[in-house]
């Protein structure tokens, strides 16, 4: 399985063929068979495995999190130790195969899905005493988050200005949603009444369960 990673760096996923991942790993091709019936069935266990790896890589910094400027901070680490330890590429590559093999794309889900398990977990913790705390879906954010760190760290690859500026206006909503937990108890009422006025779902304008007028 570290072999078809390495693989998928060094060759992308064009080039991920059971001579090459074997050669990477250092076996006879005939064991990528053996043990895995198909070489997609083998990019779909190391997907799920690379992501396991990292997850648990992370889980400890990611418990010490406690509020949205250190899951910023972290973010930034994470994004320099991804980069350079080849698994954006490897991810890039996962996420090219996937468009076109569902199996492929059920696994590259679920391995993004431990990351947005993880995220949500310091969500719910950093914004419980904030004024967004019971107004923002924190499950929705999560995957929002996850998708703009990937997106970024994908972004980077063709544009380092874009996405260090991009970083950038992260850290400007941060230093708001941060600002909120210098507020009084009054003033912060008042905020968190407002949002959720404007977070209020507008009326229904469905017809259907109405009755028929004459």
């Amino acid at each position: 399985m570290a072999g078809a990673l390495t693989t998928l760096v060094e060759h992308g996923i064009a080039g991920a063929s059971a001579r090459t991942i074997a050669a990477a790993a250092g076996v006879n091709q005939a064991l990528v068979f053996y043990h895995f019936g198909t070489v997609d069935e083998l990019l779909v266990a190391a997907c799920r495995h690379g992501a396991e790896q990292r997850v648990a890589a992370h889980r400890e910094r990611l418990d010490e999190v406690r509020s949205i400027r250190e899951l910023l901070d972290l973010s930034r680490e994470l994004r320099a130790g991804e980069r350079a330890g080849g698994h954006v590429a490897a991810l890039a590559q996962l996420l090219a195969g996937a468009q076109t093999h569902q199996r492929l794309a059920t696994a590259t889900a679920a391995g993004l899905a431990l990351w947005t398990d993880e995220i949500e977990e310091v969500l719910l913790r950093v914004l419980g005493e904030t004024p967004l705390a019971g107004l923002v879906d924190i499950a929705g954010l999560a995957k929002a988050v996850s998708a703009a760190f990937v997106g970024l760290q994908l972004y980077e690859g063709v544009d380092v200005a874009g996405a260090d500026a991009a970083f950038g206006a992260l850290e400007q909503l941060v230093g708001l949603v941060a600002a909120f937990d210098e507020l009084g108890p009054v003033t912060a009422r008042t905020i968190r009444s407002r949002l959720r006025r404007t977070a209020a779902p507008a009326p229904s304008t469905d017809r259907s369960d109405r009755p028929a007028g004459p």
